[in-house]
């Protein structure tokens, strides 16, 4: 049984946090800063190390990266290539018959980039105001 077909495999919460902060273009220290007075960049660094995070931390996270909770629990990079490892199949009809129903895509992909591009000039654009209400206070 290789890695991907382990069902006693586990999510590692901590590694999606980071992933899901980078995909933000967001750095520890203002992460930190997000979350409150208790949080500085060397203890999300420990946070990002840890498989499995403390429930309310985790939501605290999600509302501040501002994606579902359960997304950082349930994200596995290993999934896809898991799915595309099993609709392999050495017969020309029965692959093109499981890559058929890819082509039937009920949005345009562009359309989704798109959209998440504007979200993130919008986030950047938060942070640029909170970080600037921040040094207006100093």
């Amino acid at each position: 049984m290789n890695q991907h077909t382990n069902p006693t495999r586990t999510i590692h919460e901590g590694r999606n946090i980071k992933r899901f902060r980078e995909m933000r273009g967001i750095k520890q220290d203002a992460l930190a800063a997000e979350l409150g007075d208790d949080w500085n960049q060397q203890k999300i660094s420990l946070l990002e190390q840890k498989e499995t995070v403390d429930p309310a931390i985790l939501q605290h996270v999600a509302t501040v990266l501002k994606f579902p909770v359960e997304l950082f629990s349930t994200f596995n990079e290993d999934q896809p290539v898991n799915i595309v490892g099993n609709t392999f199949t050495d017969s020309f009809n029965d692959s093109k018959n499981a890559f058929a129903s890819y082509n039937n895509c009920t949005f345009n992909p562009i359309d989704k980039m798109v959209e998440l591009y504007e979200r993130m000039i919008q986030q950047q654009r938060e942070m640029i105001e909170k970080l600037e209400r921040l040094i207006e206070k100093k």
